[in-house]
């Protein structure tokens, strides 16, 4: 069996797509139509697609008319109820044109642990699927506690492309690759491929040494990936503003070799 390369993504038949808070809310919700013109012509080669969004209580806090992201929990429900609803619907404007419907899937840990709301959860998505409407996946920020979230969005791509069974999985950043060391470092060098099973506890990504379990920014994106990749699928780590050559098949950002 031959392993999933970044070329083959325009032609994978089912993939994930992961985008962060900060790359779709407040100053940069001018990307969510960019975002959604690449997923448009992923959508249109026939890829069935799933996107795993961030940004529910980034979004609704001006419209609560707070100053800064809260601190207590109650407050942060409520932000990303309101939140949830407006990227909701700021996605599925931008996708009109294309014809396209979306459909929202909220998830907590123990829907993926749970097997019966597990496999409700992958049912629905492959109905979805199968209509040709494009599921956007958050966390359930209303619900969720401190002690049973995800943790990380990234996390949760990769679990959901495990849940979908993904040939691949799109992790967005805000930067085009991952580095051996912080890119403020002058001997960062960018890292094109890891191979499936590579021994990366020498590497420094962030202000965090990997070691199986991210902490944080780049590291929850590497120990996604390596989640991601030990299942079989392959992970492309790379820029936001790069998703269209990303989707595409372009030699860009950091790939991560799926085991076979």
């Amino acid at each position: 069996m031959t392993a999933l390369t970044r070329a083959d993504l325009p032609g994978a038949a089912r993939l994930v797509v992961k985008v962060g808070s900060s790359s779709i809310s407040g100053e940069s919700a001018w990307r969510i139509p960019v975002l959604v013109e690449a997923l448009a012509a992923a959508h249109a080669r026939g890829t069935e697609l799933v996107l795993v969004s961030s940004g529910a209580i980034a979004t609704g806090i001006p419209f609560l008319r707070l100053d800064a992201r809260p601190t207590d929990l109650a407050t942060q429900q409520a932000a990303a109820a309101v939140g949830q609803n407006l990227l909701i619907y700021r996605y599925q404007e931008a996708l009109r044109p294309h014809g396209i419907v979306a459909g929202q899937v909220l998830l907590t840990t123990g829907d993926l642990e749970h097997p019966t709301s597990r496999s409700n959860a992958r049912r629905a998505m492959e109905r979805m699927l199968g209509l040709r409407v494009l599921p956007i996946v958050n966390e359930n920020d209303t619900v969720a506690t401190q002690e049973i979230r995800f943790g990380d969005n990234d996390r949760l791509g990769a679990l959901v492309a495990q849940l979908t069974g993904a040939d691949a999985l799109v992790l967005l950043s805000d930067v085009e690759s991952l580095y051996t060391r912080p890119p403020s470092d002058p001997t960062a060098e960018p890292l094109d491929v890891v191979a499936a099973g590579a021994d990366l506890s020498g590497l420094e990504f962030g202000a965090s040494v990997v070691n199986g379990v991210g902490t944080g920014g780049a590291a929850t994106k590497v120990s996604a990936a390596r989640l991601a990749a030990a299942s079989g699928i392959g992970v492309l780590v790379t820029s936001a503003d790069l998703v269209g050559e990303a989707l595409s098949g372009a030699s860009i950002g950091t790939w991560f070799e799926p085991a076979v």
